[in-house]
């Protein structure tokens, strides 16, 4: 058997802690990179022991070489606690690493997925958004150093690609919820998950009627090795997301009622910038990759919350 080398950024953090697992268990040689700014090493600990897994203390920012086959860019804070913290440097993360991991690339002739967002598509004015939706993105808000560094990270893709025949593939990731989230990431899954478990007020803001659609990370790491898996020719961006829309207080009520919480919906003013719609059209991702979520909202939470009860 031919193992692949693959190389994973971001690979102690959330998502790329369960992408490396999975490429692990299909026989592949994986290295992890990560810096840990918000990646934990308790992600990838069971991993250690495993002579094809290598964990790297190395930050995206500056060029690493290695010889690999294939290359998964997840490398970035993605929750707005976290990009904020650093804005400057959550740009230079998603431009400078997309620059040295695409050089890398080019250089051993690696295959490259770029894990982009949702985001690209800003608080958008179609609904639900497709890929050739060009989004609605303020420049110098809030959140800009993330969702402008994700849209420039797409852009060096696609001139990489062109200019230089890399082989690339972008994803276009929405909501995804699962165990290992850092849970004090800020995300609204996480967030009602450990106020409800605590019993404390959980925080609503507007009125909560602002959509979102929620994937378990399971599907979202399916769709992306499919995605990686797929024809040279079919580059992407491609949505991977879940369409079950629901409201954020349809989710608080639901959290509660799965962990029997005795907390309470309190309500606060909308941060700036923050997207009123977010839903996939994942038409793209069912035609080309036969891909689509299997994991229901309820049954993805519930895992989740057997999680939070072991870190909390």
């Amino acid at each position: 058997m031919i193992r692949k080398k693959i190389l994973v950024t971001g690979g102690a953090g959330f998502v790329g802690s369960h992408l490396c697992e999975r490429l692990l268990n299909e026989g592949n040689e994986v290295y992890c990179l990560d810096n840990f700014f918000t990646g934990q090493k308790q992600n990838i600990v069971h991993l250690l022991n495993n002579p094809y897994f290598e964990l790297i203390r190395h930050d995206v920012i500056n060029p690493y070489l290695i010889e690999v086959d294939e290359i998964y860019n997840l490398a970035c804070p993605a929750s707005p606690i976290h990009y904020q913290y650093n804005p400057i440097k959550t740009i230079k993360t998603s431009v400078m690493g997309a620059i040295n991991m695409l050089g890398l690339a080019k250089r051993v002739k690696a295959k490259i997925l770029q894990a982009s967002t949702s985001e690209v598509y800003g608080n958008p004015l179609v609904h639900p958004q497709p890929e050739c939706y060009w989004g609605n993105v303020n420049p110098i808000g809030e959140r800009s150093c993330y969702d402008e560094g994700k849209r420039a990270a797409e852009t060096l893709f696609m001139d990489y690609h062109k200019q230089n025949n890399v082989k690339i593939k972008i994803v276009r990731i929405f909501n995804t919820y699962g165990p290992r989230m850092h849970p004090n990431d800020g995300r609204v899954v996480s967030n009602f998950i450990v106020q409800a478990l605590k019993n404390e007020d959980i925080t609503v803001y507007g009125e909560g009627q602002q959509t979102r659609s929620f994937q378990y990370v399971d599907d979202l790491v399916e769709g992306m090795i499919k995605m990686m898996d797929s024809l040279d020719s079919f580059i992407g961006p491609i949505n991977i997301g879940n369409p079950d829309e629901f409201t954020i207080l349809e989710l608080a009520e639901k959290v509660i009622k799965l962990t029997d919480s005795k907390s309470k919906i309190i309500y606060k003013p909308l941060p700036s910038d923050d997207p009123m719609m977010r839903k996939p059209d994942i038409a793209l991702a069912k035609k080309e990759l036969d891909w689509s979520p299997n994991v229901k909202l309820e049954e993805g939470l519930i895992k989740t919350i057997e999680y939070f009860k072991t870190i909390i």
